[in-house]
């Protein structure tokens, strides 16, 4: 290993890239749906274009006090059970690419059942979060005044992906995902607090109408809305994402897994809420801000669509 950087000459080089960079742009390829994640180009200059991907984050809060006075092997145990729980579940709803940042996970749904897997996952996730922190508390008394728990973000977009990184060394090469959804999602989660599932208001539009998701099951009492109106504060307060909604229950321990295997069936309507549809229905009418927002939303992605110019 060089003891010396000619820093000079680094940065004259990567300025030099720079400019020919900006120069001309790249290939862009668009392979709609099908994007194949070993197909990724690498030192070349082109990039693919995936027409609709899900990122759903799961953040876990005040990660960094856990271990705080524990021994190093409880510090890993508690990491291991609460990373590698979340990074199961992700596997288990076929995320097409996953990555472990720090305390945080994300995972990266496209194609077939993108959505239902995606906001599937994000509920999982939320329900196993509330098991850990008991099984935490359960060991370690101080857990509970730490406060942890996963925040979950979700969101999508149209995403622009290729490998990038020092050319011929792979350990050093990580796919860039360019596109709102990863970032949107990642504001979602940090705006939430503990055991809370937030969306972005685009994907909301993307599930508000699946009575599985949107409403309660009926036990002990009617079904009823489960989502409530959220402002993505880390989100510039004029963008139409912004106004999004949380969830803050769980998968029912009785209709759970059946609900579950009805969203990923695509199935979206059941016979028990068309009273309390209605009236969740009339309420988001009534709401202005989030009325404005979602039109402004639909109105962005028909021009994405090349339906108005």
């Amino acid at each position: 290993m060089s003891t010396t950087v000619d820093l000079e000459a680094l940065l004259s080089t990567l300025d030099d890239r720079v400019k020919d960079e900006l120069a001309s742009t790249p290939d862009v390829d668009d392979v709609g749906h099908d994007l194949d994640i070993d197909d990724l180009p690498e030192d070349e200059r082109r990039w693919l274009k995936v027409t609709d991907v899900v990122a759903v984050v799961a953040d876990l809060k005040n990660s960094t006090k856990l271990g705080t006075g524990k021994w190093a092997q409880s510090t890993a145990s508690i990491y291991e059970a609460a990373t590698g729980g979340v990074v199961s579940i992700f596997n288990e709803f076929d995320a097409d690419f996953l990555a472990i940042q720090g305390d945080g996970v994300f995972g990266l749904f496209w194609g077939d059942k993108r959505v239902q897997r995606a906001i599937c996952a994000g509920i999982t996730i939320k329900t196993f979060s509330l098991d850990l922190v008991g099984r935490l508390e359960g060991k370690w008394a101080s857990v509970a005044e730490i406060e942890t728990g996963y925040k979950v973000g979700v969101a999508n977009s149209r995403i622009l992906v290729k490998q990038v990184g020092t050319p011929r060394n792979p350990a050093q090469q990580e796919p860039v995902w360019a596109g709102n959804a990863v970032n949107f999602a990642t504001k979602a989660a940090q705006s939430a607090d503990r055991d809370q599932l937030v969306v972005t208001g685009g994907f909301w539009d993307r599930i508000e109408k699946n009575d599985y998701l949107a409403f309660s099951c009926p036990c002990g009492e009617s079904p009823a809305e489960i989502w409530s109106d959220f402002k993505i504060d880390r989100l510039p307060e004029d963008n139409p994402d912004s106004e999004g909604r949380v969830l803050r229950s769980k998968w029912c321990d009785t209709h759970g897994e059946d609900y579950c295997a009805a969203i990923l069936a695509g199935s979206t309507r059941r016979d028990d809420v068309a009273d309390v549809r209605h009236s969740m229905d009339k309420s988001l009418m009534e709401n202005a801000i989030f009325m404005k927002a979602k039109n402004e939303r639909l109105a962005r992605t028909a021009r994405h669509r090349g339906r108005v110019s």
